[in-house]
């Protein structure tokens, strides 16, 4: 959230504990590299890299030491199960690995290594600790939803001593190849190998052992040393290698002045996969990089660290970097033209991902394309159970949906929630908040959030009002609620440790913090000093948080109060790369180091489920923000890119980070408009808010440092051109709520990058820095550098583009770019043929004020005289969508007819209304704009409606083309109704 050199004004009485907290870290305006660990700095990262290198230096001598015994396999209803062996000595000693492979009715196939030692807790812990002596299992409990139903139908093909063949998945097109020795599973689709686990044999699952205390190394006698230097140079033979593996990382670490006591000792768990014929990954959020990921072991162009996956508090990151950030999202999408595979890594503990990419070698004689191009990828977690998912499409969407079902979709959102919000660290008074709420009504300027930071509350204390500054919150809240508008408020898990506070009386009463490794309660460092965490793995913990969130409870809040979870990851000042030590103990007795990367989930669902019902009988959709998430997050609500800068590299970073998001199955995402740090020109900002009203999460905000930069603050032209980036936003407000919906049924991106929409077209297949909105047809390249006034735009199909603004057709070529002309006051914005989207063309300040607006609706005429479109639209509040009240209508033009019809065959009549669908029978259609409008309706006065059973003329005027405008057709007052089905005859 900020930086951690701020001064702290009210903490007067605590300079001298201040001086103390200051030195525990890093100063500076920039992330220093140095708190944050290198693979080689992490243990099992550097074991890992270093088993790899051995084994792919030794290339086809390489025995890896993992294999199936044929005569423990058995495969029933859809389920595999095995024991692998792992050789750990040359005396041929082995350690049992059980091994599940489950074939599912969606498609996925999940693979689970454990460790029958630890499973059967025959284990011996270091230094008395309380820890679990199993692999940590219950990743699933916290991200899997559904999706698992075992496929009964799946059978054998092949068995025999060296393996099994497993057909699966829709018309058996789907088969996993288990090879015995050396184990291994190559998955095939319409038999065509996808991918393989453990393709080059890195996998390495560290087995219990116990630490065997070495004698020290005996003193030499006074001049032996020197008799045995001499006796050495005498001879020409090289030095054996030490005996033995190097064990200087497997006891305990130490990095940045904490050591982790590691009672387990190594546990880590890493396994390689070789995408096939794939020369494009895609995922494994969150990092500040390109969409399209790089390879990682050096060379040009490449990295030479992995991609890092421990959630951490990050500040003013740095940008084209595999440096972990504040989520992780073990998810990655491989893809070439016609095909897209995927794996999902099922753990929650610290993970690097490697990734190098191979031409495969072909015979010199061979004939036709060239060869294809193999990624490789080699994953690396600290502990845990080995659990994979293996998806094989074949399409990008079909993956999604996959995992969509198995993680679950992101939420229907409170439909404020999609307009603009409004931010800074932070607003100092209530009087301060009810005056930018004035001057963004008096400058005409749509937002419909307000959110307050950390100083809103009593010296760091969570669920309290600073008393001189926020006097009267709740005059507040009712002055916003009058003007259709919200209140957001922070609340972070660590709570101030500190006397006369009854949250953290209770917190510790109850015994609901995180512990220490020696069971006691964790305190640690955060903005309000001394601190303790809330343990959201702990159902009690969950359940008191929940009652603190109550109207009657939190004194201040109303029905228009929202929620924003920061530093969740969790940040921890003087912990070790800011964050808690992995020996700390979480409910269930697990080690921090097994759920690191989940603990930010549990408690962004601990507020989520807060919001859910702050009073008796009240059932409303929540809203919260979280900085650090997980795969399933998306279930509970929205995150941010988290600190970056006031910078045209952040304004451009922002864009793959946030497609990378929504291919990722967690689409309501943004980045800080305008950037947290620093001060951005007008220019910047300007372009930012262009951009921004293209983010589904769509917020401004900045650091306390940062000089007052709210859109009515800027000077002419530019304030006109942030307001106008803000209206477009709002009046495409049905088209964004629609795509919300469609990501909340099937989990596809609402903003969605070109290998994405169009899976064929190659040359987009690392592109990303345009994209789609929703299915809308709309495509958009936000200008991300300064001082430019043109952008070339790829075009990924034949079909007709036409300028959003200008309605000119424009003169494209698949495969090829073409030029835009974007002046500071322009967004590059192309509408695609063949779509129709809705709009709400009348200007509101907010959201709710344009609940029962009338539409327009765009028909964008493709070039075979076709459109198609959809609209969804519910009470934008309630759960009552799930009872059927909704409206959800498909637009249809075909030869001579417009069409509008339920989208899911429903009839609607047999629907219970309620409030909101009475209100919607007042809500109609007002007109249609029909772009690319044919020639011959120039002279067309009008057409014929028909609705209801009843027939009507309906006023249609014709503008012809010129050198500014392409012909286009408006189609109105219509005034047929929004939710029944009508038709237009333009014959």
């Amino acid at each position: 959230m900020r930086t951690h050199n701020q001064s702290l004004s009210s903490w007067s009485a605590l300079l001298c504990a201040l001086g103390v907290l200051f030195s525990l870290f890093s100063l500076g305006v920039a992330v220093k590299e140095n708190d944050f660990k290198k693979c080689d700095q992490s243990g099992f990262c550097k074991r890992n890299r270093a088993y790899a290198d051995k084994a792919i230096t030794q290339g086809s001598s390489w025995q890896a030491p993992y294999k199936i015994s044929s005569t423990e396999a058995a495969f029933k209803d859809g389920l595999f199960h095995a024991t692998i062996l792992k050789t750990i000595d040359d005396k041929g000693t082995t350690v049992e690995l059980p091994l599940t492979v489950a074939f599912h009715k969606s498609g996925t196939a999940r693979v689970t290594v454990d460790e029958k030692q630890r499973q059967e807790k025959n284990i011996e812990l270091r230094h008395n600790s309380k820890a679990r002596k199993e692999r940590y299992n219950e990743a699933e409990k916290w991200a899997i939803v559904g999706g698992t139903t075992v496929d009964a139908d799946a059978k054998v093909s092949y068995s025999g001593e060296n393996g099994i063949k497993i057909q699966y998945g829709p018309n058996s097109a789907f088969e996993a190849d288990i090879k015995f020795n050396p184990y291994s599973i190559e998955f095939k689709r319409d038999g065509s190998a996808q991918l393989k686990l453990n393709d080059r044999g890195l996998m390495n699952l560290e087995h219990w052992r116990p630490k065997v205390e070495k004698p020290p190394a005996e003193e030499k006698k006074e001049g032996e040393e020197d008799t045995e230097n001499k006796e050495e140079e005498k001879k020409e033979e090289p030095v054996a290698e030490p005996v033995g593996e190097d064990e200087s990382t497997w006891w305990d670490e130490s990095f940045g002045g904490n050591t982790d006591s590691k009672p387990r000792g190594p546990e880590s768990v890493a396994l390689d996969i070789t995408f096939f014929g794939y020369d494009h990954v895609y995922g494994i959020p969150e990092h500040a990089g390109p969409l399209s990921l790089k390879e990682t072991r050096g060379g040009d162009g490449a990295y030479s660290e992995p991609y890092r996956l421990y959630n951490s508090d990050v500040f003013e990151y740095i940008l084209d970097s595999p440096m972990t950030l504040y989520g992780a999202i073990p998810l990655m999408q491989a893809h070439r033209k016609d095909s897209t595979v995927a794996v999902f890594w099922l753990n929650a503990a610290e993970t690097w991902i490697d990734i190098t990419k191979a031409k495969e070698s072909l015979n010199p004689l061979s004939l036709g394309k060239g060869p294809k191009t193999n990624t490789h990828t080699h994953w690396i977690s600290e502990a845990g159970v080995m659990d994979l998912f293996v998806f094989l499409g074949p399409t990008p969407q079909d993956i999604n949906k996959a995992y969509g079902e198995l993680t679950g979709t992101t939420a229907m959102p409170q439909e404020f929630s999609v307009g603009y919000h409004q931010c800074r660290w932070n607003y100092v008074s209530d009087d301060d908040v009810k005056e930018v709420d004035r001057k963004m009504d008096r400058h005409q300027i749509p937002y419909d959030v307000i959110w307050l930071d950390i100083e809103y509350t009593e010296e760091k204390k969570y669920f309290t009002w600073d008393s001189d500054m926020f006097k009267d919150p709740i005059s507040m809240g009712q002055q916003l609620d009058a003007h259709g508008r919200q209140l957001v408020v922070i609340i972070d898990p660590h709570i101030k440790n500190t006397g006369s506070y009854s949250v953290i009386d209770e917190l510790k009463s109850n015994g609901l913090a995180v512990k220490n490794k020696e069971g006691n309660d964790f305190d640690g460092w955060c903005w309000p000093g001394s601190s303790m965490w809330v343990d959201c793995f702990n159902p009690s913990a969950v359940k008191w948080w929940k009652s603190l969130f109550k109207y009657s409870k939190f004194k201040g809040t109303m029905e228009n109060t929202w929620l924003w979870n920061d530093m969740n990851e969790p940040s921890v000042f003087n912990g070790p790369e800011v964050t808690m030590p992995k020996d700390n103990l979480h409910h269930g007795s697990w080690e921090h180091r097994d759920v690191h990367n989940i603990n930010g989930m549990t408690f962004h669902n601990a507020t989520y489920e807060a919001l859910l019902s702050r009073k008796k009988g009240e059932l409303r959709r929540p809203f919260a923000l979280t900085r650090s998430f997980y795969a399933g997050s998306q279930r509970v609500g929205a995150m941010w890119t988290g600190d970056n800068q006031a910078s045209w590299e952040h304004l451009g970073a922002s864009i793959p980070m946030i497609l990378n998001q929504g291919v990722s199955g967690f689409p309501f995402a943004g980045a800080d408009v305008g950037g947290f740090f620093g001060n951005p020109e007008a220019e910047l900002q300007s372009r930012w808010y262009q951009a921004g009203a293209f983010y589904p999460f769509f917020r401004g905000h900045a650091h306390i440092d940062s000089r007052r930069r709210e859109p009515y603050m800027l000077a002419e032209p530019y304030r006109g051109i942030v307001t106008s980036a803000l209206r477009l936003r709002y009046s495409l407000m049905p088209s964004w709520y629609t795509a919300f919906h469609q990501a909340h049924q099937d989990g596809s991106p609402i903003i969605r990058p070109m290998y994405w929409t169009h899976p064929n077209s190659e040359g987009g297949f690392g592109i990303d820095d345009q994209f789609f909105v929703g299915s809308t047809g709309i495509l958009v390249k936000p200008v991300v550098q300064q001082g430019k006034t043109s952008e070339d735009v790829y075009i990924p199909d034949d079909e007709i583009y036409y300028n959003y603004f200008t309605y000119q057709k424009l003169s494209t070529a698949s495969g090829k770019t073409i030029t835009i002309d974007a002046p500071i006051e322009s967004i590059p914005i192309l509408m695609q043929g063949g779509h129709i989207f809705p709009r709400r063309d009348t200007p509101r300040r907010s959201v709710k004020l344009m609940r029962f607006d009338d539409y327009t609706l765009v028909v964008v005429i493709g070039k075979d005289g076709t459109a198609e479109g959809q609209l969804y639209a519910d009470d934008g509040d309630s759960f009552d969508y799930q009872k059927g009240e909704y409206i959800h209508r498909t637009f249809k033009l075909e030869g001579s007819q417009l069409t509008s019809t339920d989208a899911e065959g429903r009839d609607t009549k047999g629907i219970k209304e309620g409030d909101w669908l009475k209100s919607m029978r007042n809500v109609a259609v007002d007109k249609i704009i029909l772009v690319g409008a044919p020639a011959s309706w120039a002279d067309k006065k009008e057409v014929q409606l028909e609705a209801g059973g009843k027939q009507s003329a309906v006023k249609l005027e014709y503008f012809k083309g010129d050198a500014n405008r392409g012909p286009f057709a408006i189609v109105g007052r219509v005034g047929a109704r929004i939710g029944a089905d009508w038709s237009i005859d333009f014959a």
